[in-house]
């Protein structure tokens, strides 16, 4: 039995926010978000799709995060865009007027 919907423990959550640091300033501003937002409700369905998302490049990574692209091939699976979704959402507050 597989257990995607089991949530992340501290030290699985600090690997994950680790690895999923960029070089790119923007990427890391969304992610930054996603962990403030999410952080104690992910899941290793979530990191599955996070991790997928950190194996791309900055720039391929900031068109999915900004609705540039959509994922393609490998990538288009349901927990990338489950993530991705969550990272797209603006928090409450921070919606422009």
């Amino acid at each position: 039995m597989l257990m995607t919907n089991t949530l992340l423990d501290e030290r699985e959550r600090d690997l994950l926010r680790w690895r999923s640091r960029r070089g790119l300033v923007e990427n890391d501003l969304f992610i930054e978000q996603f962990f403030a937002t999410y952080g104690s409700q992910l899941t290793r369905r979530h990191a599955t799709g996070l991790s997928a998302l950190m194996d791309l490049a900055d720039n391929d990574l900031m068109d999915l995060f900004l609705r540039r692209k959509e994922p393609e091939g490998q990538l288009d699976t349901q927990e990338v865009r489950e993530v991705l979704e969550m990272v797209r959402k603006r928090p409450p507050g921070n919606c422009p007027q």
